[in-house]
C-alpha cells in the first residue's frame, strides 16, 4: 500500500517533530510513506468560521496531492475529519469519494488497518490521556461516557503496548478542553476556562504528560501549562509511539 502523510499546516508550522515522528513511526511498520510537498492547509479554519465555500482552491490542491494513494494518513483527528466531512469537488468527483473513504487519523490507522498487536516503544512515565472531542465524537476513537455502550479507546490500545507507561484518566474522562478552533478566539475566556479545568484534573493524577491525538488540543493545554508554570508537558501520541 502507498500512503500519502497528511501533515497539518499548523503542526508543519509549530509542531514538526509530529510529523517526522508519524513518518517514522509508519516507516518502521513497514509502510511505504511519501509527503506530498505542495500540500497546504485543509480549510478547516474557514469551515469552522461558517465559511466552507471559500475552502475550494484547498480542496483542489487536496486533491491533486492525495489522489494518487491507496490510504492518507494525518496526525490530527479535527483535520482528518474535516476532510472526510467537507473535502468536495465538482471536477473530480471519483476522487474526491475516493480521499474522503480511504483517509485515517493515525491512530485509527494503526488499529484498524494495520492492525498493530505489538510495539518495541518505551516511554517510562506516568501520562494524562486527553480524548479529542472531534477524534472521539467524530471519527469514534473511544467510547462516549453519556452513551450506554461497552468501553473502548483506540489510544488505549496503542499506549498500553508501550513498555514503561502508566496511563492516568481524569475523572471527566472525556471532557472537552476548550480549544475548539476559532472558538479559542472568539470565547477566549470561556475557552481558557476549560483548559485549566482540564488540566486541574490530570495535575491531581501527578502526571508528567498529557497526551492525546490532536495537537491543537494539546497546544491550547501547553500555552496554559506554561502560564501557570506547571512542570507537566505535552506531547502528541505519535512521539511516544515512535520512542525507543
Amino acid at each position: 500500500m502507498r500512503i500519502g502523510l497528511f501533515i497539518p499546516c499548523y503542526i508543519d508550522q509549530l509542531y514538526p517533530g509530529v510529523g517526522i515522528a508519524t513518518y517514522e513511526l509508519l516507516k518502521k511498520l513497514g509502510c511505504d510513506v511519501d509527503y506530498p510537498e505542495n500540500q497546504t492547509c485543509c480549510g478547516q479554519p474557514m469551515a469552522n468560521s461558517g465559511f466552507a465555500h471559500l475552502t475550494r482552491g484547498c480542496d483542489k490542491n487536496f486533491i491533486s496531492n492525495f489522489k494518487d494513494y491507496d490510504y492518507i494518513v494525518g496526525p490530527s483527528g479535527s483535520c482528518v475529519l474535516h476532510v472526510k466531512d467537507h473535502l468536495n469537488s465538482t471536477t473530480e468527483v471519483q476522487a474526491c469519494q475516493k480521499i474522503k473513504h480511504n483517509i485515517y487519523e493515525l491512530t485509527e490507522f494503526l488499529t484498524d488497518i494495520l492492525e498493530v498487536k505489538a510495539l518495541k516503544s518505551k516511554f517510562p512515565h506516568k501520562v494524562g490521556l486527553h480524548n479529542s472531542c472531534h477524534g472521539q465524537r467524530g471519527l469514534g476513537l473511544s467510547s462516549m461516557t453519556e452513551r450506554n455502550l461497552p468501553a473502548f479507546s483506540k489510544v488505549e490500545m496503542l499506549l498500553n503496548q508501550v513498555e514503561g507507561l502508566k496511563i492516568e484518566r481524569p475523572k471527566r474522562n472525556d471532557e472537552c478542553c476548550g480549544f475548539g478552533g476559532t472558538f479559542c478566539v472568539f470565547e477566549e475566556a470561556v475557552s481558557v476556562k476549560m483548559g485549566k479545568d482540564r488540566i486541574a484534573e490530570h495535575e491531581q493524577n501527578d502526571v508528567e504528560y498529557i497526551t492525546g491525538g490532536d495537537v491543537s488540543c494539546l497546544m491550547h493545554l501547553e500555552g496554559i501549562l506554561k502560564r501557570q508554570g506547571s512542570k507537566v508537558k505535552t506531547i502528541h501520541i505519535a512521539e511516544i509511539l515512535n520512542h525507543d
